[in-house]
């Protein structure tokens, strides 16, 4: 799958992180990253600007990724963007929360560009299909 043409917000309170994750999103072949170092900021960049795509760390300061993905999900405007949550929280409550507040997708670091390209791969295609 071609991901050259997707805009993809990249939510991470670690700048390492942020540079890690975009490196690997650059290996799987996305080209147009926007960064937010935690939820909020992410929040105010998604409501003015053009997605198509996020992807959040869940633990941050200020708002974490699962307040950011049920801020999106409560927008009118934003509900629609597909959703991934990268984290360290492995745990089947963690997993099954994120789930239910609307998550499109979850990996738990650590992971790998094939990885990364693989869950977004299948992520774009079911919501193609709704």
């Amino acid at each position: 799958m071609d991901f050259s043409n997707y805009k993809n917000m990249l939510v991470d309170d670690l700048v390492a992180m942020r540079c890690i994750i975009s490196g690997l999103l650059r290996e799987s072949g996305f080209s147009r990253i926007s960064e937010a170092a935690d939820g909020a900021e992410a929040l105010r960049k998604l409501e003015v600007g053009d997605c198509q795509l996020i992807v959040s760390d869940w633990n941050m300061p200020n708002m974490t990724g699962l307040e950011l993905l049920k801020a999106v999900r409560n927008s009118p405007e934003l509900k629609h963007l597909p959703f991934l949550l990268v984290t360290a929280e492995a745990r089947k409550d963690k997993i099954i929360e994120a789930a239910k507040a609307g998550a499109d997708g979850y990996i738990v670091k650590p992971l790998t560009s094939a990885m990364l390209g693989k869950k977004i791969e299948v992520i774009l295609k079911r919501k193609a299909e709704i």
